[in-house]
């Protein structure tokens, strides 16, 4: 299908490591990065990492996901609940979206426990800490070898 893959952090990522680490643990957005590089690696993929805390810049990497046709791998994080114009750029995609977060969102308040992104997302989660990232992409390659065994 592809060897495409977009990795996607939203708002206050860049902050991992620094902010709250009870929640979200010690681990750097670069620990995450090298972690993503490697597997991606493994797994054959085109790496493209990126993080912003600005909702059109996620939606322009999602527009070029489109365009090259990359699976997506995303973390929106406050986006989550309530982007709209993030949820409209998703359903554009045809190869998988997988939605991690670091945290499990269903245990957290009744704002924070419904993504709006889980309606497109193929596979999403939550909870595994930042090894949810190496998950998704694993998930990732699974998909992606099925649909090519399917034509």
């Amino acid at each position: 299908m592809t060897n495409r893959l977009f990795v996607l952090n939203g708002s206050n990522l860049n902050m991992l490591g620094m902010r709250e680490p009870e929640l979200y643990g010690t681990a750097t957005l670069e620990d995450v990065r090298a972690d993503c590089e490697r597997v991606a690696a493994e797994l054959g993929f085109e790496l493209l990492f990126a993080q912003t805390n600005a909702e059109h810049q996620l939606v322009e990497w999602v527009h070029e996901a489109f365009r090259q046709q990359a699976v997506v791998v995303i973390n929106p994080a406050g986006f989550s609940f309530n982007s709209v114009p993030l949820l409209d750029a998703l359903h554009m995609l045809t190869t998988p979206v997988i939605e991690v977060h670091i945290t499990n969102i269903h245990a957290r308040d009744a704002v924070h426990q419904r993504s709006l992104i889980s309606t497109v997302a193929r596979v999403v989660i939550a909870g595994a800490g930042v090894y949810g990232y190496e998950l998704a992409i694993r998930a990732a390659g699974r998909l992606t070898a099925r649909a090519g065994d399917d034509g």
